[in-house]
């Protein structure tokens, strides 16, 4: 999974005084006026890629071609001099031990002389990573106003990275991993560089689905290092749904033992809480989805009397529909079931689903009928479903937590509170969907354009790389509240098998999409940097698939 073993002695508790200090503070906002200078060109075998070009793209940066030399016996990431993170900072500690691994850890001999006359580049000694805020957030979880800003400076003898917090730091020390390479020689070289970055939106994720498929824990522990290596920030963990129950819940554990495929398809609170932590050390939040009242078959094997019996006629046919949403027991049960939820995972948002419901159970059944009379809905069963959807946003909102929900949620004009977070799925006029979301004062996130579970011949990616979130009709207030989006990879034809290569680097182009400035659009240059992140995440144990024809650097020198 990446995680770096060893070498921790060279890494742990050095607190040393920077030798140079660059006085530039964080931007926020937009970028610089000036333009990005390019990056200097190098000379390349024809077809090659520079082993150090960045995924995804910074806000800004300068680049020289003057190179620095990074010997892994001496070279050390520090925390530096004023930071308020130091030894005792585990999140950064963790950080430092990985992204070393990441740098130098496929390091071989040296492949042979250098030509004579060749010149011996300065030495980069030391990357001092310095955090601004008074409470670095080391011991914290990150959430949706984390600040990942990060300003780097490459320069000889020590790098110094700033950031506000711990979580710019991270996307800080994966750009200079990115920008550290190796050259034929065995040597490793950096360019002197500076570096200015910041995320375009908010909330960048990844939802995976554990619930057609179990995913093992190592499958959604890699790509959470995958994650990582692109920037994303949020796993969105759909856990469950109509064909699996494998969450193991402590206050009704026969919702697995009898709805998951088997007691090994399982995710015990020990697994859980891995997760939730294997994130956190990356700056990735973890957002449950326990959708109901539809997908939740799976739901009423463990849990007798949750699901409403379908009728043909006036018999019981003895297969059942939705939650039934006419009962006090279900609310019962979902009160203490949400609870648990709120307490086991520590975001500040549950996902609640509330797609897809099918009304044909509920319009089969004689006391749902009759509850729909009393109730004055006549038959329309959209008002059934938002008088559910209500009671369960109370139950979650007196747990103090927020909710993200599915857009049918808003179609169907449930009251939502201000705060509400809506996710819009639906591809067919995604545009006009965001602009009434937000144009009701939702904040919005988008799925429709990247549901990567779609295959297709050819490179894809392109089509993913080429939306841009902020096409529609709306005032700037509109589009300020659409704070991110998700790829979306569910699970009906996607295993441990083939998870990962489907996954990436298609996901990457989401992923630059959504950090990088909106006028990064240049295809071309995406192929390259992406032909060559993707080798890079090869290097880094992701099996990622490849983007078109080619190889990669490091395959070449492998002996």
């Amino acid at each position: 999974m990446g995680r770096a073993m060893g070498l921790a002695g060279v890494l742990v508790g050095l607190f040393l005084v920077p030798a140079v200090l660059v006085g530039t503070s964080l931007r926020h906002g937009a970028p610089r006026a000036e333009p990005a200078p390019e990056p200097a060109e190098r000379e390349l075998g024809s077809g090659a890629v520079p082993e150090d070009s960045l995924w995804p793209l910074p806000q800004w940066l300068r680049t020289s071609r003057r190179q620095l030399q990074l010997a892994p016996a001496r070279f050390q990431l520090v925390h530096g001099a004023g930071s308020s993170a130091g030894p005792a900072c585990g999140l950064l500690q963790d950080a430092f031990r990985r992204y070393y691994e990441y740098m130098f850890g496929q390091s071989r001999r040296r492949r042979g002389r250098r030509p004579l006359g060749a010149r011996a580049e300065p030495e980069l000694s030391q990357l001092q990573v310095v955090i601004e805020s008074r409470d670095p957030g080391c011991h914290s979880y990150p959430h949706l106003a984390s600040n990942e800003a990060y300003h780097l400076t490459v320069t000889e003898p020590v790098a110094v990275l700033k950031a506000n917090e711990v979580w710019g730091a991270l996307r800080g020390l994966e750009t200079f991993s990115q920008l550290v390479h190796e050259d034929d020689y065995g040597s490793f070289l950096v360019n002197e560089s500076e570096i200015d970055d910041f995320p375009r939106f908010a909330h960048r994720g990844i939802l995976l689905d554990t619930s057609r498929h179990y995913l093992p824990l190592k499958s959604i522990l890699t790509n959470l290092d995958a994650m990582a290596f692109n920037k994303f920030n949020v796993l969105h963990w759909h856990i469950v749904d109509d064909q699996s129950f494998p969450y193991q819940s402590i206050y009704f554990p026969e919702l697995s033992d009898k709805g998951a495929y088997s007691y090994n398809h399982v995710y015990t609170p020990t697994d859980v809480r891995l997760v939730i932590e294997y994130a956190r050390l990356r700056g990735i939040r973890v957002i449950p989805e326990f959708d109901t009242p539809g997908h939740t078959q799976s739901w009423g094997k463990g849990q007798k009397g949750l699901l409403t019996p379908c009728y043909s006629g006036e018999q019981p046919t003895g297969s059942f529909g939705p939650v039934n949403p006419i009962l006090n027991t279900t609310y019962n049960f979902m009160t203490k079931f949400f609870k648990e939820i709120s307490s086991v995972f520590p975001d500040a948002y549950i996902h609640l689903g509330g797609d897809e419901v099918n009304f044909d159970c509920w319009k089969s059944n004689p006391e749902v009928k009759e509850f729909m009379k009393k109730q004055g809905f006549g038959i329309d069963y959209a008002k059934l479903e938002s008088y559910y959807i209500q009671k369960i946003l109370n139950i979650v909102s007196s747990y103090d937590k927020g909710y993200m929900v599915w857009q049918e949620v808003f179609d169907n004009k449930a009251q939502l509170k201000p705060e509400t977070v809506v996710q819009v799925w639906m591809e067919n006029n995604y545009a006009h969907e965001l602009s009434s979301v937000t144009g009701a004062g939702f904040t919005a996130i988008l799925a429709a354009p990247w549901y990567l579970d779609y295959i297709s011949y050819g490179q894809d990616w392109k089509k993913y790389y080429s939306v841009e979130p902020l096409n529609f009709p709306g005032s700037e207030k509109q589009k300020k509240l659409l704070i991110g989006g998700e790829a979306c990879l569910w699970g009906e034809f996607v295993d441990a098998t083939n998870l990962t290569p489907r996954l990436w680097p298609r996901a990457s182009a989401v992923g630059e999409r959504l950090w990088s400035s909106r006028n990064v659009t240049n295809l071309q240059d995406a192929y390259k940097r992406l032909t060559n992140h993707r080798c890079r995440m090869l290097r880094r144990g992701i099996a990622a698939e490849p983007v078109f024809v080619g190889y990669c650097t490091h395959e070449a020198r492998e002996q």
